[in-house]
């Protein structure tokens, strides 16, 4: 199939295009976070152009949706309907969401050669996004749920490796007695799961495309910040024992 597919999820932007007819990917990695925007489609039209393709051949436009960087996630959703949109000459094509964490458990398979992993990307302010994924029968089956916890709080079954990008920030703190490997949600990854994806019917109208936040919100009130702080104080200050008689 020609395929399109970048993931903006984390501070690496990742962008591949596949040609159906040859085994070669045109591929990029970059800095992604604030970059990504500026950079990705510009970077898109040159591997299309590498790989002697157009948007009129393209037969789907793949994109990770998540969980990961609340602005990454959002470029790549619109920046994927946005070309989806105008593509075979405005007829538009389909898009294809798929999960980052399930990226991040492809691409251990494809360096490490790992089967049973719980893939973990740091989330910031002090949590990680993780699940847990077995590779059976040609394909990645998970949990269905992501967590968003405290890296202490990842539990890790025997044997199995912890891959992703958590362990780089969290060290110890995140399964210290469990395998750690490095993988990042690449592009080619996206491109490797895609096929199964497509035949199980998970193209969809680009209209239809939305992230996956885990995450309900990132900021707190000025309100919430004061109740927890006036929650601290008192929990720091102990009050003086009553005596037993009577008080002057």
């Amino acid at each position: 199939m020609h395929l399109l597919a970048f993931d903006t999820s984390t501070d690496t932007l990742s962008i591949a295009v596949a040609r159906s007819d040859t085994d070669t990917l045109w591929t990029h990695s970059g800095p992604g976070g604030a970059h990504a925007s500026a950079t990705l489609i510009p970077t898109v039209l040159r591997l299309l152009a590498e790989a002697e393709l157009d948007f009129s051949q393209l037969e789907a436009i793949a994109f990770g949706r998540g969980p990961g960087s609340f602005t990454g996630l959002r470029t790549a959703c619109a920046v994927a309907q946005g070309l989806a949109f105008g593509a075979d000459g405005g007829r538009g094509i389909p898009v294809l969401p798929i999960d980052t964490l399930a990226a991040v458990a492809e691409e251990a398979r494809h360096q490490h050669g790992c089967t049973q992993v719980v893939a973990a990307l740091d989330a910031r302010m002090d949590e990680v996004y993780s699940t847990r994924y077995q590779w059976q029968d040609g394909a990645w089956h998970g949990d269905g749920d992501f967590a968003l916890c405290a890296p202490e709080a990842v539990q890790v079954p025997t044997g199995w490796a912890v891959v992703g990008n958590a362990h780089t920030i969290y060290g110890q703190r995140l399964a210290p007695e469990a395998l750690h490997l490095p993988a990042l949600p690449t592009a080619a990854a996206l491109l490797r799961l895609a096929p199964s994806l497509i035949a199980a019917g998970g193209a969809i109208p680009a209209s239809q495309a939305l992230p996956r936040y885990i995450r309900d919100k990132v900021a707190k009130t000025t309100a919430e910040r004061a109740a927890e702080r006036a929650s601290a104080q008192g929990a720091t200050t102990t009050p003086l024992p009553k005596a037993d008689g009577p008080q002057p």
